[in-house]
């Protein structure tokens, strides 16, 4: 009898032992499951961080070509601005220096509410004996046309004579401004009481710009 239950006693202590083996394995492994979880997190934090940074990149892209898209098209629309007519402008002259009054210069102001554009140069004729245009000089010819906007003004600066007591000087009150590319003509009053003296065979215009240039304007 005492044999017998030294057995069962040593059974229970073997099934303990079995019981306790298997819940440590259990725990090891719901101990590997909670692991893997921060490993997990930290790759979907780095999948996000990566997508975030794509499209940041490719947002800041789109802000790039759209600023370039607008640049160019402001270009494209000053570039194409109409030609001023001398409905768009008003033209007039006054004295450049003092006397004797060898230049003028030519004022264009935009009066129309809109931009247009100013062509080339003032095409001039002094004198109905002289029908040619007065010649224009090159060096005086902006890199790009000019656009004038609403209320803003351009510039020629003409030359009439050398001032010279022994040149061919005719008197002149008012003279014939013809717009290139079609803007029209005006008829511009001289500057003085007495009107302006000109020698034909010196007289020279400068091409419109936005100001008078020195060294470009010289001559």
């Amino acid at each position: 009898m005492r044999t017998s239950h030294s057995r069962t006693t040593v059974l229970s202590v073997a099934a303990t032992a079995v019981l306790a083996m298997a819940l440590t394995a259990c725990g090891g492994e719901d101990t590997g499951t909670k692991s893997a979880g921060p490993a997990n997190s930290s790759a979907t934090a780095a999948e996000s961080a990566g997508s975030s940074q794509s499209t940041g990149t490719a947002r800041t892209s789109g802000a790039v070509k759209d600023t370039a898209a607008a640049k160019g098209s402001t270009g494209t629309a000053s570039s194409s601005a109409a030609t001023c007519t001398t409905k768009d402008v008003t033209i007039s002259a006054a004295y450049q220096g003092g006397p004797p009054y060898t230049h003028i210069v030519l004022t264009a102001k935009n009066t129309s509410g809109h931009s247009c554009r100013l062509n080339g140069f003032p095409e001039i004729q002094f004198l109905e004996s002289h029908k040619e245009n007065v010649p224009a000089v090159a060096k005086s010819k902006p890199a790009a046309p000019v656009v004038l906007t609403s209320g803003a003004p351009a510039y020629a600066l003409v030359k009439l004579s050398d001032g010279g007591v022994d040149e061919d000087n005719e008197p002149v009150t008012a003279f014939s401004v013809t717009l290139t590319g079609g803007g029209g003509m005006a008829t511009v009053k001289a500057p003085g009481s007495e009107g302006i003296a000109v020698d034909p065979a010196k007289s020279a215009t400068g091409y419109w710009t936005y100001e008078l240039r020195n060294g470009a304007d010289d001559f």
